[in-house]
């Protein structure tokens, strides 16, 4: 079978197949028109998704960990799969806001985070990152958070590169669920 049969999609402006494949996400179109930001955004606590996570239920909920002062959630849309964030329970924007007690927490479930998804998933790195403000990159900048973004060797492929699509092996449920065990035991 040649792509052109496997296409399902419209080639060029002849009509005729591009020999493509087409991989539907219609999921991340929430993100990307923004339709899921809060009305009054995401500067006060009532809008902020890091700050209603922990009280969500458990069946609707993607926290993996909670602590005293931080608490672990897998990424609503993860640049890999087993992509988590800390986050402190306050709501501060900058890390120089956080108190010793909350740093020292934060770096800790970080370093849990790492071992939880090496062992689980058998990740071979980790990009680790906090962006500060909007104009470093924050989607959500008024409440810190820390990536701990799990990577193996070709990670990388074609799909992102070239076909701005990232493919996800697993639904989000399914990966909390093996992490909070995993973290649980560890």
């Amino acid at each position: 079978m040649t792509g052109a049969e496997r296409d399902t999609g419209y080639g060029g402006d002849d009509g005729l197949a591009d020999g493509l494949d087409r991989l539907w996400t219609p999921h991340r179109m929430t993100y990307i028109s923004g339709e899921d930001r809060p009305e009054g955004g995401y500067e006060k606590p009532a809008g902020c998704p890091f700050c209603l996570a922990p009280g969500r239920p458990a069946g609707e909920s993607l926290v993996v960990a909670r602590g005293e002062h931080v608490f672990a959630v897998l990424n609503l849309y993860p640049y890999n799969p087993g992509h988590l964030l800390v986050c402190p329970y306050r709501h501060v924007p900058d890390y120089t806001e956080l108190d010793d007690p909350e740093t020292v927490e934060l770096a800790a479930f970080t370093k849990a985070a790492m071992r939880v998804v090496r062992h689980v998933s058998s990740a071979h790195g980790f990009n680790l990152g906090m962006n500060q403000g909007g104009v470093a990159g924050a989607g959500i900048a008024a409440h810190l958070h820390q990536h701990v973004v799990p990577r193996w060797g070709g990670d990388a492929n074609f799909m992102p590169v070239i076909g701005r699509t990232k493919v996800l092996p697993q639904l989000l449920a399914d990966t909390r669920d093996l992490l909070a065990k995993a973290w649980a035991a560890a």
